[in-house]
Formats: C-alpha cells, sequence, structure tokens
C-alpha cells in the first residue's frame, strides 16, 4: 500500500505542471484551412481488372505534379460503404485552383484512364472557407 502511495503521488508530481493555463501564444488554436478537398467515392464497372483500377488511382496520385493547385492525394481506402469500393481525395490550395482543374489538361489526361472504367461515382466537396 505504501508503494502504491509513493508511486501516486510521483505521477502526481509529474502531472501537476501539466495542468497550468498556457500563454495565449500557445493555447490559440490554428486557423481552420481554406483549401479545398474534393472527395470522390466510385464504384468500378463489370469487369474492371485490379491493374486497370491500380492504374487509375496511381494516375490520381500523380495529378499533384501534373497540376500544381493539387497539394495532395489519397488513394488507400480503409472503409468504404454501400456500393462504393474506393475513394479517391484530392485537396487544392483554394478555390481558384479547384474551379481551374475542370477541363485542365491534368484532368484530361487522368479522366483517359479513369473514366472507361468508373461505374458510379459520388462526388463531395469540402471547405472551412
Amino acid at each position: 500500500m505504501r508503494k502504491l502511495l509513493l508511486l501516486l503521488s510521483f505521477c502526481f508530481a509529474l502531472t501537476a505542471g501539466q495542468a497550468a493555463p498556457k500563454s495565449d501564444a500557445v493555447a490559440a488554436a490554428p486557423a481552420a484551412p481554406t483549401s479545398i478537398v474534393h472527395v470522390v467515392t466510385v464504384s468500378w464497372k463489370h469487369g474492371t481488372t485490379p491493374e486497370q483500377i491500380k492504374a487509375a488511382l496511381d494516375g490520381a496520385r500523380a495529378l499533384p505534379s501534373a497540376y500544381p493547385g493539387i497539394t495532395h492525394v489519397w488513394t488507400k481506402t480503409l472503409k468504404a460503404q454501400g456500393d462504393r469500393s474506393n475513394a479517391i481525395v484530392m485537396e487544392f490550395t483554394d478555390a481558384a485552383a479547384f474551379k481551374a482543374y475542370t477541363g485542365s489538361a491534368a484532368q484530361k489526361a487522368w479522366y483517359q484512364v479513369y473514366l472507361p472504367i468508373r461505374d458510379h461515382s459520388t462526388t463531395f466537396d469540402v471547405t472551412n472557407d
């Protein structure tokens, strides 16, 4: 019992300083990003091969090097609901980059691989701005 009390006292002493109020500079929350996140959930046409799906996902991952307005792309789907099997997420720097992407050479090149095998997709575009 004595060892337990000693251990608890030690733990309390270690954590006591962590509850102290922080300065305004440290406590201030970072501003919400104003980038645009483009989320696509997709189901593939019957007969689409794993190689074709890989090519479409690889093409999406290559978009930031083809289009400077895209900063990040995520393609590894951890969980999919309904009849969708994959998600593709793209982050755009701002609304202007998002708008200019439509019809761009980068989008057209990726669509040559993606659209022929896409059965259905649902898109969400999200921002804080």
